[in-house]
């Protein structure tokens, strides 16, 4: 693997599920696969689950491990080529990712969509500078439009969860939020169970719908109810619109999930990326029942980064 932002870079996507397990099973394996290597976490953007569960990975693996905050901690950063630098910024991010390819053999970076202009979040304006001037492996811990550590997590809990004899229904479900939500892990999973043997669904209120370039010819149903009969895992997460770029149209209905729609599925299985804000997308009975592999998820994060990282190495322990 030379890289790694998006499904596309996985080239057997049952095998590295497979990867990830036995790494599970058993963490400490590959202690001197990384041995005298350095991997950068650069994040723009807050997080939890991806820093920690990168640098656990990262030091199973025996790496160096390089934390930058960048977004606090760095310089002023510049993105826009051929800016004149007299104002706030300081840095330009080409200058920033040379020195990366200075100190780092693996650059891994969380750049979240702006959600100001469309044209640079479709486009990636942030990942895409990483992509153009590094010389060493990328990988991306959320981008604009994809959350692949996070899809590769999702695809392992659901491997782990599915042991009947049919192929399961999977139901993306659109929830509430207070505030307009990027599009990546809604993207991400969507691209990702497209490879996976599964039924996909996708539910969102009108106005919600997803880009197309990512649900493909998946089926989108605007009746939540509808989309969850039957389902075997249900996967709950907010984005805004996406046609009118960040807005949030109203919304008839009560889209948070509860037992009573659970109740409608077959026995499902539910699943959130996290942060959740509690009885607004997802109610605490839902959230805390018997139902919940959410936490398993999370540990999943640990194992989807380290099957990754692992891969990376072996490309550049081969070169």
């Amino acid at each position: 693997m030379k890289k790694f932002t998006s499904v596309s870079d996985v080239e057997n996507l049952q095998e590295i599920i497979k990867k990830a397990l036995q790494i599970k099973a058993d963490p400490l394996t590959e202690t001197e696969k990384g041995k005298g290597k350095t991997i950068g976490l650069v994040f723009l953007n807050s997080s939890l689950r991806t820093r920690l569960s990168s640098q656990i990975a990262a030091q199973n693996l025996g790496l160096n491990v390089l934390t930058l905050n960048a977004a606090q901690e760095a310089w002023n950063l510049e993105f826009a080529d051929g800016a004149v630098m007299n104002g706030d910024t300081v840095e330009h991010i080409k200058d920033a990712i040379e020195v990366l390819n200075q100190y780092c053999d693996i650059i891994a970076v969380r750049c979240f969509a702006g959600m100001k202009s469309k044209e640079d979040d479709v486009n990636e304006s942030i990942l895409s500078q990483f992509e153009k001037h590094a010389k060493v492996p990328v990988v991306s811990l959320e981008s604009a439009t994809r959350h692949p550590l996070q899809s590769l997590a999702d695809c392992i809990t659901i491997t782990e969860n599915w042991k009947k004899d049919h192929k399961p229904k999977v139901v993306l479900t659109w929830a509430p939020h207070i505030k307009p939500i990027a599009h990546a892990v809604g993207n991400s999973f969507a691209e990702w169970m497209q490879e996976m043997d599964v039924e996909l669904v996708i539910a969102n209120p009108e106005g919600y719908d997803l880009d197309k370039k990512f649900t493909k010819d998946v089926k989108v149903i605007h009746d939540q109810d509808e989309a969850l009969k039957d389902a075997d895992f249900i996967y709950v997460k907010n984005w805004s619109s996406f046609d009118d770029y960040a807005a949030m149209p109203e919304v008839k209905g009560d889209w948070m999930l509860t037992n009573e729609k659970l109740a409608h599925t077959n026995e499902a299985k539910v699943m959130h990326c996290l942060p959740v804000r509690r009885n607004v997308e997802l109610s605490d009975e839902v959230m805390d029942g018997g139902n919940s592999i959410i936490y398993q998820q999370a540990k999943n994060r640990i194992f989807s980064a380290q099957a990754v990282f692992s891969e990376i190495l072996d490309e550049l322990n081969a070169g």
